[in-house]
């Protein structure tokens, strides 16, 4: 009886660990942007000063990464899961449908292992999911 429930006792701990690693890879890709300065790919960003759009995009990441680890921790988590998933998936997409833009400084291995990495490994956690 205990073999029947290894893996329902394994799965939860499976989908929090592969999660992890993606957001992990998210905020490793975030601070790879900030290196490449990919404010300069938003239309906002994109005609402030260096110096003013790097606070700009540094900062709207307090509340954002405060948000997702509150709920991460909540009763809400599942939650998370999908919309960071889905979000993984898209931000994937729009990486590769920008992969030209001449402000692009994402073009290298590392970047892209990096951000096409979480549009694999969020696909598998919705697949983990079902």
């Amino acid at each position: 009886m205990s073999e029947l429930l290894l893996p329902d006792l394994l799965l939860p701990n499976l989908l929090l660990i592969v999660f992890l690693l993606n957001l992990s890879l998210f905020l490793l890709h975030e601070m790879d942007a900030i290196r490449h300065a990919e404010w300069r790919m938003f239309v906002v960003l994109k005609d402030m000063e260096d110096s003013a759009a790097y606070k700009v995009f540094t900062a709207i990441h307090l509340p954002l990464y405060l948000i997702i680890l509150y709920f991460l921790f909540s009763p809400h988590q599942i939650i998370v899961f999908w919309v960071l998933d889905l979000f993984f998936i898209i931000h994937a997409i729009l990486h590769l449908l920008f992969e030209k833009h001449p402000q692009n400084g994402m073009k290298n291995t590392y970047s892209r292992s990096i951000i096409y990495g979480m549009g694999i490994l969020a696909m598998i956690h919705v697949m983990l999911l079902f």
